[in-house]
Formats: C-alpha cells, sequence, structure tokens
C-alpha cells in the first residue's frame, strides 16, 4: 500500500502544478493589468520621490529632501491640501444628500416624472470644461444673470468665484447642479425598496420622517456607502473644475505668454492634483510630483479604508 501510495504521488502533483497554472492562465489578464498599471507605476513613484530628476537628466539620489521641499517651503501644498479636505467633506456629504432628496422627490411625481428625470439629469451630460465656463459666467458678480436676479430681489450679491469665501460653495453648487448620476443610482435604490415594509410601518403608525428612517434608509445604506466611497475617491482627483473656474473668473482663458496664480482666489480652488501637475509639468520637478501624488494615493486609500470598516453604519444586518 505505501509503494502505491509513492507510486501515485508524482501524479498528484503534476495534477496539482496543471490546475496551479490553468488557474494562473486565467489570473494572468489581471495580474498583468495590476502589474504594469498599479504595481510598476506605484513602486516607480515611491522611487523617483527619493530623486532629482526632470524628466531630462538622468536621476541622482537626494533622500527625504523632496519631502521636506513639498511639506516645508512648497507654498502650494498646505492650501491645497486644506481645499481638497474641505471638497472631500462637504462637497461629498451634500452631493449624497441632495441626490437622495432628488431621487425621492421623482420617484413620489406621478405625472411628468420623466421630464423631470431628463431636466436633473442633462447637466450631468455637459462636457466639464463648457460646464464649469457658463457656471462661472452665470455667477459672473458684474453681468452674470444670478447676481441681477438676486438683486432684484434686495438680497445680498456675493462675488462667486472671485471672492475666496465663496470660491469653494460655487465649486459645490457645480458639484451639485451635476448631480444628475447620483439621481439616477438613488432613483433604482429607491425604486428597489419592498413596499410591503413601507405598509407595515404605516401601520404600525410610523410618520414620513420614521418610514424614512427606518424602512428606505437600511435598504439604500449599501448605494449610500457606494456613493460615499466613489464621490471622495473622485473628489481627490477634483482637477479640471477647479483650475477652469479659476483660469476664467481671473480673466485668463488661454493664450501664450499669460500670467495665472494658481488657485485664483488667494490660492482657495486650487487642489491636490493641480499641484502635482505643476509640479511634474510645469517645473519639471518629478520627484516633489510623485512626493505629492503618493500623500494623496495615502489619503485615498485612507477615506476608503476607513468608510469601508465602519461600513456598518451603512449596511443592515442582512448585508
Amino acid at each position: 500500500m505505501t509503494a502505491a501510495v509513492h507510486a501515485a504521488a508524482p501524479g498528484l502533483r503534476a495534477r496539482r502544478r496543471r490546475s496551479a497554472l490553468r488557474t494562473l492562465a486565467f489570473l494572468s489578464p489581471w495580474l498583468i493589468g495590476f502589474a504594469v498599471f498599479f504595481a510598476y507605476p506605484l513602486v516607480s513613484t515611491v522611487y523617483f520621490s527619493f530623486m532629482k530628476y526632470d524628466g531630462f537628466a538622468p536621476p541622482t539620489w537626494v533622500g527625504f529632501k523632496n519631502w521636506a521641499y513639498v511639506f516645508g517651503d512648497y507654498p502650494y501644498f498646505w492650501p491645497a491640501l486644506r481645499n481638497t479636505l474641505w471638497l472631500v467633506a462637504v462637497m461629498v456629504s451634500l452631493r449624497v444628500l441632495f441626490g437622495i432628496g432628488i431621487g425621492l422627490l421623482i420617484t413620489k411625481i406621478k405625472t411628468g416624472a420623466g421630464l423631470f428625470r431628463t431636466f436633473f439629469y442633462l447637466p450631468y451630460l455637459a462636457p466639464p470644461v463648457a460646464a464649469t465656463m457658463s457656471f462661472v459666467f452665470l455667477l459672473n458678480p458684474g453681468t452674470g444673470p444670478a447676481n441681477t436676479i438676486l438683486e432684484s430681489l434686495g438680497l445680498p450679491a456675493p462675488g462667486w468665484f472671485t471672492d475666496p469665501a465663496w470660491s469653494k460653495p460655487s465649486l459645490t453648487l457645480l458639484a451639485l447642479w451635476g448631480i444628475g448620476d447620483l439621481m439616477v443610482i438613488f432613483m433604482a435604490a429607491l425604486l428597489d425598496v419592498p413596499k410591503e415594509q413601507y405598509e407595515a410601518a404605516e401601520l404600525d403608525g410610523a410618520g414620513p420622517w420614521q418610514r424614512f428612517r427606518s424602512v428606505t434608509l437600511p435598504n439604500i445604506s449599501p448605494i449610500v456607502l457606494f456613493a460615499v466611497v466613489t464621490g471622495v475617491i473622485a473628489t481627490m482627483q477634483y482637477y479640471t473644475e477647479p483650475l477652469v473656474a479659476a483660469k476664467v473668473a481671473s480673466g485668463v482663458i488661454g493664450g501664450s505668454g499669460q500670467q495665472f496664480e494658481p488657485g485664483y482666489p488667494d490660492r482657495t480652488t486650487l487642489t491636490v492634483p493641480q499641484i502635482v501637475y505643476n509640479l511634474g509639468f510645469q517645473r519639471f520637478d518629478t520627484g516633489a510630483a510623485c512626493v505629492v501624488a503618493l500623500v494623496l494615493f495615502a489619503l485615498a486609500m485612507a477615506f476608503t479604508a476607513v468608510l469601508m470598516r465602519r461600513r456598518s453604519g451603512f449596511l443592515s444586518a442582512e448585508d
């Protein structure tokens, strides 16, 4: 019997090896993509963060000098980080709340729901550059119709994108205007809530707020978690809208030789992705750009990890 076991062992090992190779073959597209598009860029970013490299001359080792420069001497890092964290906290929260509110409103409409869905979804389809330019012109404190209407009603007219106190709230209004993506997601989730649960809650005497808190929210909580996580990641990469808004509001729309202050007005629209571009492609300081990119990556991972660890606050017990 022992001889039979020893005789069968090579065949068993061969079958296991073939099974492992077959599994590896099925995994190979993902493994290649992970290695080429994530692992290699991440390792290279860490490597270049300790190098002096301008994209032309060979990189030279400088240790932690790039890190010291970014955290201590680069004037745009801390304002950009504060602005990005403000947008993550305020913009993401308001977009989720506004998306749920619009979704609830449209699911309750009996007549013309399709028209309202189209009305709220169309702004999301607008190209980011064109939408931002249009929004800045609409909110122009001198000639924009928004302030004209406010002044005719006797209300204060803010400076919007030209006022440091209003520039980030203006970007938040722009994000809320393009709420169509979250509206569609939340509408689908709301329509999927079992009507029997609403009927049971109503028989128990639950009011509108109690029905929302006890029935609606637990059922749509996985979608809320999805919206928050994807919103945080997208806001950490927020680049086009604040850059275009700052350029248009400052009067620098295009053309060579024009001077532009990043983050106009007063660095309040400056975000972390903008300084990655500024360091890497305008100053050709690849090492410092890699440091900022790693900080951005670490923050995005930290936010996502915290949200996923606290997912019990979003997901019901059945999930």
